[in-house]
């Protein structure tokens, strides 16, 4: 994973479909969070889950592999007048000595993780009585986005992949066999307008598709997407409806 998303760090926050603050308040107020409450961020990123959820709980610890995400997960919280501890490495790899943490937050990176490893580190992460929270947000795929299956086919094509390689993971079966177990699962849904230039942009924003990846191509990239989508615009916007959703485990 290290270096996959380094050249996507300048695009990441900007253009991936947005967590709303709605989704933050739902999830800390359904699961009681608190002032007291640790939370720490596998695969921080730019820290967009770690700083949503920060209004509601206490201390928080970002951890990520990309160097390059780190810096940016740095500076994102001096911006925010929000601080947090950062840790670059593999979650997977974790120090034993890291702690206990009430609240257990990964967003686009389970399905990079180690399946044979990572629920070991759930045992030791989560504090009794702890959830974990996997969160996702991504534009509605039944049938609200008209313009979805042409961003799609565009990103498949630029990319040379249909992103199978990488699906989600199935949470509940990777917890089986731990203490944990899948409990139920929060949707907020929003809605936002996107112009056609930022939905290129978004596909940047992929491992598959980033800077590094498309080279030379990336201006050919832009300036076709863009097209593909000008006709599902009116007055040089798209509305994006997200469907932003938190996946809880608790110990049973």
């Amino acid at each position: 994973m290290i270096g996959r998303f380094a050249s996507t760090v300048p695009l990441y926050a900007q253009f991936r479909p947005p967590y709303p603050a709605a989704f933050f308040r739902t999830v800390a107020e359904r699961l009681g969070f608190s002032k007291q409450h640790a939370l720490i961020d596998l695969g921080t990123g730019p820290g967009l889950l770690a700083l949503g959820f920060a209004a509601y709980v206490g201390r928080i610890v970002g951890v990520d592999p990309e160097p390059a995400m780190i810096a940016a997960a740095r500076e994102a919280p001096a911006r925010a007048g929000q601080a947090f501890a950062l840790i670059e490495g593999k979650a997977e790899q974790l120090p034993h000595d890291v702690g206990t943490f009430e609240v257990v937050t990964i967003g686009r990176a389970l399905h990079w993780m180690d399946r044979t490893v990572i629920a070991a580190v759930f045992e030791r992460l989560v504090a009794p009585h702890g959830v974990i929270v996997v969160c996702s947000a991504r534009s509605a795929a039944d049938g609200r986005n008209p313009w979805l299956d042409e961003y799609n086919a565009a990103r498949q094509f630029w990319s040379g992949t249909d992103g199978s390689a990488h699906r989600r993971q199935d949470l509940a079966a990777l917890l089986g066999g731990t203490r944990f177990g899948l409990a139920e699962t929060i949707k907020v849904e929003s809605n936002h307008e996107i112009t056609p230039r930022d939905l290129a942009q978004r596909v940047l924003t992929f491992s598959t598709s980033s800077p590094a990846v498309l080279g030379d191509r990336a201006g050919a990239m832009l300036a076709d997407v863009e097209q593909r989508m000008q006709r599902f615009s009116r007055e040089g916007a798209i509305t994006e409806i997200v469907v932003s959703k938190a996946e809880i485990a608790r110990a049973t």
